[in-house]
């Protein structure tokens, strides 16, 4: 079966893939005619798909998180690879596929990124801040095993936002390092608890996002996080001016910087500024890398990353 990344223009295939997501639309033609438009995955990557002249059983058939046997053409449309598919079916079971076959996970164990995130909340010097910090892990650590950190720009992945989180650790701790006049335990909890609200936000099975929830839609992740700060500090009795409080609830409304990113407010704090570009850092280095491991080897360009200010990203021959 070919994988996704090795897939090129004008290539016909046949193969079994995962309905990651699923529209009908409706062309511009008089009359106007359905169609499915459709994103194709495997554990490799993901293409979008159209399948043209779709009729009422096949609206009625296929849906997302549906294991689909696909044959298909690839085209380039607006320098954008793009499948056509020519026939496509349910995958039975005689077929053999399993879901979690093509499901991408973050590269490390679940388990080990949930054992990191705990070890590194343990290792918060304040007692307040950790035992804050800790009750909001112990709210979604089900969820932490595996979520993905986003539909679709960066750790969008079963898995995805424990490894997002993990992979901040470990540039907060080079940071600290570097940069002692940083507060260790600010830089921790921030890391910790900037997206942590992240499961409540989104609606997701095996890593793959379907939709935003109701609360994620009309209060978000920012907000969720800081009421469970508060939430926390009045359970475990600490004060809710003490600057601790205060400057938790700055690190997690601060994070994305600016209002049109979501955040409120801007980073203030040494911590803040530091946590804004750890996770922007992380972010978008992960574009990179997903964006490179998802394109053939034979393909010097990646396709145009949304995330880098829709720049595509060129692999040097050396």
């Amino acid at each position: 079966m070919t994988l996704i990344k090795d897939l090129v223009s004008g290539d016909e295939f046949t193969g079994f893939y995962l309905i990651k997501e699923l529209e009908v639309k409706q062309t511009n033609a008089t009359p106007p005619k359905d169609y499915l438009d459709i994103v194709l995955c495997d554990a490799s990557g993901q293409l979008p798909a159209k399948y043209w002249d779709a009729s009422t059983r096949d609206k009625e058939t296929f849906f997302p998180m549906g294991l689909v046997k696909v044959r298909g053409l690839v085209q380039t449309y607006r320098e954008r690879l793009q499948i056509k598919i020519m026939q496509i079916r349910p995958a039975a079971d005689a077929d053999g596929v399993t879901l979690t076959d093509f499901v991408r996970s973050a590269p490390i164990r679940p388990v080990d990124l949930i054992y990191t995130i705990k070890q590194a909340t343990a290792s918060i010097e304040d007692q307040e801040i950790r035992s804050i910090v800790s009750f909001c892990v112990d709210k979604v650590e089900d969820k932490l095993m595996h979520y993905p950190a986003a539909k679709t720009h960066h750790h969008a992945y079963f898995a995805g936002l424990a490894y997002h989180v993990v992979r901040m650790l470990e540039i907060g701790d080079f940071m600290c390092r570097q940069r002692p006049f940083l507060n260790p335990d600010f830089i921790k909890a921030g890391i910790i608890l900037h997206d942590i609200a992240k499961p409540e936000e989104m609606t997701a099975q095996l890593g793959i996002v379907s939709e935003y929830s109701v609360k994620g839609k009309l209060v978000g992740h920012i907000s969720m996080a800081s009421n469970w700060i508060t939430e926390a500090a009045l359970r475990l009795d600490i004060d809710l001016d003490s600057e601790k409080v205060i400057g938790l609830h700055h690190l997690v409304l601060s994070h994305h910087n600016l209002g049109e990113w979501g955040s409120p407010v801007q980073p203030q704090t040494p911590e803040a500024v530091a946590l804004h570009h750890i996770d922007t850092l992380d972010a978008k280095l992960q574009m990179v890398e997903d964006a490179l491991d998802t394109t053939p080897e034979s393909e010097p360009w990646t396709p145009f990353i949304r995330g880098l200010e829709n720049k595509a990203v060129y692999r040097l021959k050396v």
